[in-house]
């Protein structure tokens, strides 16, 4: 079963594409290629604990995903951080999940946000990614506010097969990610 925004991209916005930017060919248009989700432990690698696996099982139940641990690649004293302490979490997300993932977030998770109002331009890199900083992880339907006793934030980075950013926000925009408007 494929995803339902994958064929809104199949049916819908690659016509719309080629028509805008004059592509010869299908496979010129841009595309999702693959969805990144990071957290940071911050603070709670100092003070010790199981805060990391609650977040491992809190980025399970958001992505469908096991999270990849990162390590420190040095140690910085100043941080009181040493080489291969993990420090944080990462699932890559791509296929029928990445799609799955991105229709949640657009459709039910960025507009439980507090005080959301779009996400800004400057959030698209000049080769057409969008990297946004999510507060909260109990925006996500998975996470119960009951159950939740840690709030962490975590980094969303959608990279996409466009050249420009011109391109990579007509690609968003069309998918349905609220971006706001130029003033």
């Amino acid at each position: 079963m494929t995803p339902r925004l994958l064929e809104k991209y199949r049916k819908d916005i690659i016509p719309q594409l080629i028509k805008k930017f004059g592509y010869k060919n299908v496979m010129a248009a841009p595309k999702i290629e693959k969805a990144t989700v990071n957290v940071g432990f911050g603070r709670q690698v100092k003070e010790g604990g199981d805060f990391g696996t609650k977040v491992a099982e809190a980025l399970v139940q958001i992505t469908g995903q096991k999270p990849v641990l990162t390590k420190a690649r040095k140690s910085i004293a100043g941080f009181k951080l040493r080489e291969g302490q993990i420090i944080g979490a990462k699932v890559t997300l791509r296929a029928n999940r990445m799609y799955d993932f991105i229709d949640r977030l657009i459709s039910v998770a960025l507009p439980r946000s507090r005080d959301f109002r779009g996400i800004e331009l400057r959030a698209i890199d000049p080769k057409g990614n969008l990297s946004i900083g999510i507060k909260e992880d109990s925006i996500f339907p998975e996470i119960s506010y009951e159950t939740a006793k840690d709030v962490f934030s975590l980094e969303v980075t959608i990279t996409t097969t466009a050249n420009t950013a011109e391109e990579g926000e007509e690609l968003l925009r069309a998918i349905g990610f609220p971006l706001k408007s130029e003033k």
